[in-house]
């Protein structure tokens, strides 16, 4: 006699079954891929603390409600919520509750080579290029992937020709707008050509006192020979849950540098995949993460090494305070054929509260044997020598203090490379440690 066992649902696993169950039948290859993820976390659910790749991020405990899907926003709240990084000279496409705006985006004179639309008006429109949508696929299940397959149904679709050079950043702003909570879902897609050069940049925030949940992901395709900057800006409210998920093909002989910044969200996870699969690559992941109060913040990244040449670094910084929780996850693959690879992981973490907590779990995993590969992780508090050293010329306790940590925090912002916004994230470590004080 087989017994029929059957998994116990969450409040908020069944609220998001309920919800995935609504999915209109559609028989295209998106309608298919929709289905297909929904399935996938029927079956699967939240993850929790015994699923290896989330065992320090117990989303099935940690998201403890599943709230409604957000409806549109209004024009006028979502122009006054938007406000990260107004003073950056850039391109800006609004993205309320997971729909753009266009009232609010600048759609206008386009640079020569740059095509930018909705991914409602591209589904609408049967584009080519929607077939791309879901053709970055981590080797495992992830769950904020899935749904965010399953019910987002716009975002940024934005195309750089070959040869390109797009000079001013496309910044996209992701904003919750609303008064009750609610989930925004969010896909984007982009595709940048042999040759081209461009800086993306994604900025995410929301009201405060909301217990609003975002789920948002982005793919991109990065052709041969291009240069492409991205900057990512996390300044939730206190209350929001925020899961992001970016995937990354890599072409031959390209430069790609990513640098996310989180300091806000109750609970926040930024995961990163990026498949090399051009030889002479270099990519370079950074990332900061300043925590306070009760927040808990995870970034995990999968660099998986295919083919030979490629060099990838990865270094990130968590300032944790209070009772503050931070989890730093990575892991480099280097594959039989990816001969001559040279990839680098550090995380460091600067405990400020004695109630802090930083998990570290840096991974290797090797078959090649010409390679040049390491990792490694720190934890500690602010150095008492360097303290004593300010304090004895002068400097108050708390001033001292920042200044340190925005040396420490300062090594990851300077890898930045466009002079605008490295300024204001800057400015924004500043702005967190004078609120601190």
């Amino acid at each position: 006699m087989n017994a029929d066992i059957r998994p116990i649902r969450t409040p908020a696993e069944q609220a998001l079954i309920a919800e995935l169950d609504q999915l209109p039948s559609v028989n295209d290859r998106l309608g298919d891929l929709r289905l297909a993820a929904a399935r996938s976390f029927e079956e699967n659910g939240l993850p929790h603390r015994r699923v290896e790749e989330w065992k320090y991020t117990d989303l099935r405990t940690l998201m403890r409600d599943a709230v409604p899907v957000a409806g549109t926003a209004a024009v006028a709240e979502a122009d006054a919520r938007a406000k990260l990084l107004r003073e950056v000279e850039a391109r800006r496409i609004v993205v309320a509750n997971g729909a753009v705006v266009p009232e609010l985006s600048d759609f206008s004179a386009l640079e020569e080579g740059l095509t930018l639309r909705s991914l409602a008006d591209v589904i609408a429109s049967g584009d080519d290029v929607a077939a791309r949508i879901g053709g970055i696929v981590p080797g495992r299940y992830d769950a904020a992937l899935a749904l965010n397959t399953a019910l987002a149904k716009d975002g940024v679709v934005l195309e750089v020709a070959p040869g390109a050079h797009i000079e001013r950043p496309i910044h996209v702003v992701h904003v919750f707008a609303g008064s009750a909570p609610a989930a925004s879902f969010a896909r984007s897609l982009v595709v940048v050509g042999e040759g081209a050069t461009l800086t993306y940049v994604e900025s995410f925030e929301g009201p405060a006192g909301i217990a609003y949940q975002v789920n948002s992901a982005t793919e991109f395709y990065v052709g041969d020979e291009t240069h492409l900057d991205v900057v990512r800006l996390q300044e939730e409210s206190a209350s929001a849950i925020h899961l992001s998920t970016l995937l990354f093909e890599v072409g031959r002989r390209t430069q790609l540098h990513t640098f996310t910044f989180a300091m806000g969200a109750a609970v926040a996870r930024t995961s990163l995949y990026a498949t090399l699969s051009g030889e002479d690559s270099h990519i370079a992941f950074n990332g900061a993460t300043l925590l306070k109060d009760r927040q808990h913040s995870d970034s995990t990244l999968f660099v998986d090494h295919k083919v030979p040449g490629c060099e990838s670094r990865e270094l990130f910084k968590t300032v944790l305070d209070d009772q503050s929780r931070g989890v730093f996850q990575g892991k480099i693959v280097v594959r039989q054929a990816a001969q001559k690879t040279d990839g680098r992981m550090m995380s460091r973490a600067l405990v400020l509260g004695d109630d802090a907590e930083m998990d570290n779990k840096p991974e290797l995993e090797i078959f090649a044997d010409d390679v040049q590969c390491g990792h490694g992780a720190t934890c500690g508090a602010i150095d008492d020598e360097l303290l004593f050293y300010l304090r004895a010329r002068g400097i108050p306790l708390k001033e001292a203090q920042s200044l340190l940590v925005q040396a420490f925090v300062g090594e990851a912002i300077e890898t930045v490379e466009h002079d605008g916004l490295r300024e204001a994230l800057i400015a924004c470590a500043e702005g967190w440690l004078k609120a601190r004080a």
